[in-house]
């Protein structure tokens, strides 16, 4: 049986989850989550959590892009690898996932939330000097790799969406050139540019507006 993939193209995690199973060619049938039936109800009953992206694999439930992407490793082991079989290298992997989770993805939704007036805050300081410490960090990393750690990798597919809209929200600045190039490469990787095409309609959703030329 076809994955069946429970997701909206323009979020983040779910472009996370979708440029891991594009990178192993892993089949899957997408249910579009947008409120019509039925598959809303049927999300519903299948996650109550309702947190989306959530997959069904012969009858199983796996949710949230990391674990979809740790199960479809595990589930697909002739498929080319996301994370290491070198335990220290897949660690490292994994650190780095949750770094663009943890570090860059949250403050990012933090900064949107307080513009829309969703959350209240003190106009957002606090995640923005969060963004200039994670960009530091990160320009220094990537000045001499190609990838976050070691090869393309699970770590990537958490990055390339992290910084797509990162960047959006609250821009790169230009001296960090080797975070540029970095994001400059992962827009471009063949997985992830499908997920990002596919989410191309529905940019009007992003709001704070999708700048031109940044994506």
């Amino acid at each position: 049986m076809t994955i069946q993939l429970y997701s909206h193209p323009f979020s983040s995690y779910c472009q996370k989850a979708k440029a891991g199973l594009y990178e192993k060619g892993i089949a899957f049938e997408e249910k579009m989550l947008d409120g019509s039936e039925p598959v809303a109800s049927a999300f519903a009953a299948l996650w109550p959590i309702a947190k989306f992206p959530a997959a069904v694999d012969d009858g199983r439930l796996v949710f949230d892009a990391t674990g979809i992407l740790e199960y479809a490793e595990a589930r697909f082991p002739a498929t080319p690898r996301l994370i290491p079989a070198d335990p220290v290298a897949a660690a490292e992997v994994r650190l780095w996932d949750r770094f663009f989770d943890n570090y860059v993805n949250y403050p990012q939704q933090r900064l949107v939330y307080i513009a829309i007036g969703r959350e209240h805050d003190d106009g957002g300081d606090r995640w923005r000097a969060a963004f200039d410490t994670a960009y530091a960090l990160l320009d220094e990393r990537m000045a001499d790799r190609e990838w976050v750690a070691g090869d393309f990798s699970l770590a990537d597919c958490a990055a390339a969406p992290a910084l797509l809209y990162a960047d959006w929200t609250y821009a790169i600045p230009e001296r960090f050139a080797a975070l540029h190039a970095y994001r400059a490469r992962l827009l471009a990787r063949p997985s992830y540019a499908r997920a990002l095409d596919e989410a191309r309609p529905f940019r009007h959703y992003f709001p704070l507006g999708a700048p031109e030329g940044r994506d």
